[in-house]
Formats: C-alpha cells, sequence, structure tokens
C-alpha cells in the first residue's frame, strides 16, 4: 500500500457569482467571521504581486475581487473559501452540506436562514429521519437536519 501525505486541514470551496455576498451568508448561517485581509492585500500589492484590479472594497478594507473566506472563530470547523466563476449554477449540487439543529431546533432555523436570504425548496424523509432542504442565496442546496 502506498503511503499517504497525511491531511492537515479541510477548507470547503464554493464556486460563486459573489463571493463576498456568499461569505456573509454563510458566515450568518454558521457562526462564522468573514475574514478580512486588508494588511496582506496592501503588502501583495506594495510587493508588485497583484494589481489594483486584483482588489476592491469590501465593507471599509481591500478584499480580493474574485474571492472570499469565512472561519470559524473557535478554528474547530472547516473554513469556507468563496470564489468568482463566470458561469452560473447550472445543476444539482453532487456535494451538499448539512445543518444538524435536531427536530426540536429545526423549524426556528429554517426560520432565521430564510431571513438570511436561503430559500426553502422542501420537507425530505428518509424512514425516521426528515430535514428540510433549503438553497443559499446563489441556489446552493443544504440541508437542516
Amino acid at each position: 500500500m502506498a503511503e499517504t501525505t497525511p491531511i492537515r486541514d479541510v477548507q470547503i470551496a464554493l464556486d460563486c457569482a459573489d463571493p463576498h455576498a456568499q461569505a456573509r451568508f454563510w458566515a450568518a448561517a454558521l457562526g462564522y467571521d468573514v475574514e478580512r485581509h486588508d494588511a496582506m492585500i496592501r503588502q501583495v500589492l506594495e510587493a508588485g504581486h497583484a494589481t489594483e484590479d486584483d482588489v476592491m472594497e469590501v465593507d471599509g478594507a481591500l478584499a480580493w475581487k474574485d474571492a472570499a473566506a469565512s472561519s470559524d472563530p473557535t478554528g474547530a470547523r472547516p473554513r469556507w473559501f468563496f470564489q468568482r466563476v463566470p458561469e452560473p449554477k447550472a445543476a444539482k449540487n453532487r456535494l451538499h452540506v448539512d445543518i444538524r439543529v435536531g427536530d426540536e431546533g429545526r423549524a426556528a432555523e429554517v426560520a432565521r436562514l430564510t431571513a438570511l436570504g436561503a430559500t426553502k425548496l422542501y420537507d425530505g424523509r428518509l424512514g425516521p429521519q426528515t430535514w428540510v432542504t433549503m438553497a443559499d442565496p446563489e441556489g446552493n442546496e443544504f440541508c437542516v437536519t
């Protein structure tokens, strides 16, 4: 059997049209913080490794135009990275996120996520398991279980 390189960490990357809006939505949905990279971006610009065309101002700070990220303030859960792509979402996700809150908290969580900009798609059931399938503001499906 071949040796494998130990995995240090896992990051979830999401293609999207508006990385900054998606970073804000998912940060609010998951209790994450939107990452701010103003100081690092200024250093990269000063070093000539990027140009003003690569950045924009978001909430009063420099940000990458085509990328944003949100991360768990405790560091326990994976970082989410959002990257701009030119094409729109065209089909059902092949991989999706389950937000697990339990039966007793599901209705309140669905209401909270809807207020943040998600859309309820349908209620699901498989045997005794139930969930609500939703879509984020760009149509990416996820479930509340």
